[in-house]
């Protein structure tokens, strides 16, 4: 199990995310347009730099939704490899059989 510290921090991280998505992409689209003078784009390349850092979606990190575990990360079940196989073998995954060879 994680620690509960590093799973909340991710957890704010998400609902900073969340909250300034908006705004986010708005600025980002004001700095891309070529057709806006450069100060305006400026000044949105700026407003952007003054959002919270922990806002930008790439400061979030995948989680398993089970344990927490960080690495290992399955995107489509949501959990790590330990937590998917502990479930699998439980029979708790539906088409999940398992194999060997």
């Amino acid at each position: 199990m994680a620690k509960v510290s590093a799973i909340e921090r991710n957890m704010k991280r998400q609902r900073l995310v969340a909250k300034y998505a908006a705004k986010r992409a708005m600025l980002k689209d004001i700095a891309r347009n070529k057709d806006l003078p450069v100060e305006e784009r400026f000044g949105a390349q700026l407003k952007l730099a003054a959002l919270p850092r922990n806002s930008a979606p790439s400061r979030v990190r995948n989680r398993c939704q089970v344990t927490g575990r960080p690495r290992g990360y399955y995107r489509k079940m949501k959990m790590s490899r330990i937590a998917l196989r502990e479930y699998g073998s439980a029979g708790l995954i539906p088409g999940l059989v398992k194999s060997s060879w």
